[in-house]
């Protein structure tokens, strides 16, 4: 087929036509496509006409369609649906995609028609969200180099582009470390382990070729509750120090050299334009401003989190006593002495919550909130193809029963997923010209069962499943009229409050009496167990707050200074330097840590889930003080300055404008019970 597919989309409903795309497609289509956005910002710079709303600032947003076409279809299969070819074509693009940011967010010619509405601006000529666009636009390109003399524009370029080659690099070895790893376990090994994760591994093997072994992967929906159950230290301990290592086996997926690079790079390219470091860069365009303040957020957590741990420790430490291990708790242990403490304590294990919790009834329950909350509603469509037999397209309909976009969900793990869950699209929504209708998808990783058997998730799991959905809704439910306002174009550190925000519907009662119903029986969780589960909510909540928090601590540390020779070396004296509890690790280790090496989205930036946790702690307060977790008021409020707002508004201006005011950490203190 054509390239003529990944161009103009011709599909259900404005969707890609899957089943026309060929891998051989890409390149064409991509290289056929960057010369007409080229073209395209040709056009608009040589213009002599003056800058105009109309005449440029329109015309600038809406350039390199079907540029933006190939892009999205191709990272969504180098994410979700990789392959040896999507790998090498991913260092071919990111580079050239590099070069072509830098040349257009260089030029002086466009640079001095957003000047020009930059200064109009100042004068109130325009309305709120042009006037933020404008704002926003200018920035933009300062901090892509604009104000820079040649030489230095022509440094700043090169680094660019090295870093989107390193980038792509570091997320490729990730991924096939995770795919390359396996251990094949005989019946004997499974001692422990409940029926699901063992017909889940049993399935693995047997897609693998191994019909008479158990497949243990590092697929996190698989590793992780096999560390919780496994009644074999020895495995356990195998099983997480591979989970650990990845990125950092000194075979040819190994990130280290990668990341000191990044780590140099990164500091030039912030002290370039003016920065003291490269967390001063990245945080300059935030909520929280600077390095200062997010310390003043993190380090409090910290200190009461290592407290707690401690303690949780000491626990542990008994119980395995107690079981007559005369081992010292190690890491490869917590999972699985802290779910026997929570057996013991709240008497109910996760396996015996986990027939509550099928993946279908949880995607229900969370299409249910949304129609709860905002009125929306989904609609499964059959035999369109997608990009995977597993993906699953719904139609999303606004109250009145029209159109407001597609949503697409790909729950389950496989080698060619990269590890994590998250949101992206295929589209974003706007009202410029003849406007566009949102194309949202969720990527989760979540262990898919043998065939006719039911998918089911842990308590994490189907929080993870909300979490990316309030994503989702943040991009369906856009009102905006300009697209690099659109959604998730927001404040790295308000980003996560509308999905943190959603996953507090998990655990209502209401939805748990309705939705989280036993898979064999079809009955409702018992009140008893129901009461178990909320009490337990907190349960671990320092090991919780510690693996994250050392994560962003250690992130900020990286990018505060300009020299990493050694990433391990430097990841252990920062940890002994906070006083880490010996048990727990960082919850991303570097050499894995994708937020912030593939890419700089979460760079200087991991924090930002802690962020965003003071305000949705403080968020879903607001609807416990209605005393209804569906208060209307409350949802139309928070539809209208948040779900709906994107980044038309200053974030701290749009959480106001929701709340009254701006919260306090005393919140999130309370949820996690620190």
């Amino acid at each position: 087929m054509s390239k003529t597919a990944l161009l103009e989309w011709s599909g259900f409903e404005g969707l890609p036509d899957f089943s026309k795309i060929r891998d051989e497609d890409f390149k064409p289509a991509f290289e056929e496509a960057l010369k007409d956005a080229e073209a395209e910002i040709e056009q608009i710079a040589a213009s002599p006409e003056p800058a105009t709303i109309d005449g440029f600032l329109q015309s600038f947003e809406l350039a390199g369609q079907p540029l933006d076409h190939v892009c999205s279809v191709f990272f969504l299969r180098s994410g979700a649906y990789s392959n040896d070819l999507i790998q090498q074509l991913e260092q071919d693009f990111v580079p050239k995609l590099s070069r072509y940011s830098s040349k257009l967010m260089m030029d002086p010619r466009l640079f001095a028609k957003i000047n020009a509405l930059h200064d109009e601006a100042k004068k109130n000529a325009f309305d709120a969200e042009t006037t933020r666009v404008i704002e926003l636009t200018w920035k933009g390109f300062v901090r892509n180099g604009a104000l820079l003399d040649e030489m230095d524009k022509k440094r700043l370029a090169e680094i660019n582009e090295r870093l989107a080659l390193l980038g792509a690099q570091f997320g490729q070895h990730v991924l096939n470390d995770e795919a390359e790893w396996v251990l094949y376990l005989e019946k004997k090994d499974l001692v422990g382990l409940p029926d699901d994760l063992i017909a889940t591994m049993k399935e693995t093997a047997n897609e693998r070729g191994k019909t008479d072994s158990y497949a243990l992967t590092l697929a996190r929906s698989v590793v992780e509750p096999f560390l919780t159950f496994s009644d074999r230290r020895d495995l356990r301990q195998i099983a997480f120090e591979a989970w650990a290592k990845r990125g950092e086996n000194g075979n040819k997926n190994d990130n280290r050299k990668i990341i000191s690079e990044i780590v140099a790079l990164r500091d030039e390219k912030a002290k370039l334009l003016g920065f003291k470091s490269f967390a001063d860069f990245k945080l300059d365009n935030t909520m929280a401003k600077t390095p200062d303040n997010v310390m003043k957020l993190l380090m409090p957590v910290w200190k009461r989190a290592v407290a707690k741990a401690e303690k949780e420790a000491e626990e542990l430490q008994k119980l395995a006593a107690q079981t007559g291990s005369n081992d010292e708790l190690a890491a490869w242990d917590w999972r699985y002495y802290a779910e026997k403490l929570r057996t013991k304590l709240f008497s109910f294990d996760e396996a015996s919550v986990k027939v509550y919790f099928e993946l279908n009834k949880m995607i229900e329950a969370a299409f249910a909130t949304a129609k709860k909350l905002f009125g929306v509603t989904f609609e499964e469509k059959h035999g369109v193809p997608l990009w995977h037999q597993d993906a699953r397209l719904f139609e999303v309909k606004n109250p009145d029963g029209s159109l407001r976009g597609l949503f697409i969900g790909d729950y389950f793990a496989r080698p060619s997923k990269r590890s994590g869950a998250w949101m992206s699209e295929l589209q974003t929504e706007h009202h410029l010209g003849k406007g566009r209708k949102p194309i949202i998808y969720n990527i989760c990783n979540f262990a898919k069962p043998p065939k006719g058997k039911p998918a089911l998730l842990s308590l994490d799991d189907a929080r993870t499943l909300f979490h990316e959905f309030g994503h989702a809704l943040h991009g369906l439910l856009s009102e905006v009229k300009w697209p690099s306002v659109s959604g998730t174009s927001v404040a790295r550190d308000f980003v996560e409050l509308p999905s943190q925000l959603f996953e507090h519907w998990v655990t209502v009662p209401e939805t748990l009496k309705t939705y989280a119903r036993n898979v064999k029986t079809g009955e409702p969780m018992p009140q008893e167990l129901l009461d178990k589960v909320l009490a337990a909510r907190t349960f671990n909540g320092g090991f919780d707050a510690v693996e994250f928090t050392a994560s962003a601590l250690v992130d900020m540390a990286f990018h505060a200074g300009g020299k990493v020779d050694d990433p391990t070396e430097f990841e252990k004296n920062e940890l002994k330097k906070l006083g880490m509890p010996k048990a727990i690790i960082m919850r991303h280790r570097p050499p894995h840590f994708t937020h912030v090496f593939t890419g700089d989205g979460y760079s200087a930036g991991y924090y930002s889930y802690m962020w965003a946790e003071v305000l949705d702690s403080d968020a879903f307060e607001a609807f416990e003080e209605t005393g209804n977790a569906f208060d209307p008021q409350t949802a139309e409020k928070l539809k209208k300055y948040i779900y709906s707002a994107g980044g038309s508004r200053d974030p701290e201006e749009l959480y106001k404008a929701f709340r009254g005011r701006l919260p306090s950490p005393d919140a999130l203190m309370r949820k996690r019970g620190i």
